[in-house]
């Protein structure tokens, strides 16, 4: 089998409000819009953000590592999203984790790169 190309589908209620979201929180570039399905590439991966969600709560496993896990948590509410676990220092280190909503209710984490 010839994989073409590989992408992760998560749902959306409201597809623009979800591509502004990671398109602002993540710098994501988004290659296809529409009201069915839309994509935007974030770090050189495809998100799928199919239409027709229900705003229900999704884990979607997706892990996003940043530089700075306080200051990418503040940005993801700003943008609409939510946080289910703050940010917390761990052994005297910075934070490494925080457990992350997007405006449409998909889970998922923003990590730091320990030392």
């Amino acid at each position: 089998m010839n994989v073409e190309r590989l992408k992760y589908v998560i749902w959306a209620n409201d597809m623009d409000r979800a591509l502004n979201f990671y398109e602002t929180v993540f710098g994501g570039e988004i290659i296809k819009r529409s009201e069915v399905i839309s994509e935007v590439v974030v770090a050189g991966v495809s998100i799928g953000i199919h239409g027709g969600g229900e705003g229900n709560v999704t884990w979607t496993g997706m892990t996003f590592q940043v530089a700075d896990v306080v200051e990418g948590a503040s940005e993801v509410k700003t943008a609409g999203g939510v946080l289910t676990r703050e940010p917390q220092e761990e052994d005297g280190e910075p934070p490494h984790l925080a457990m992350c909503r997007d405006s449409e209710g998909n889970e998922f984490m923003l990590t730091r790169k320990r030392s």
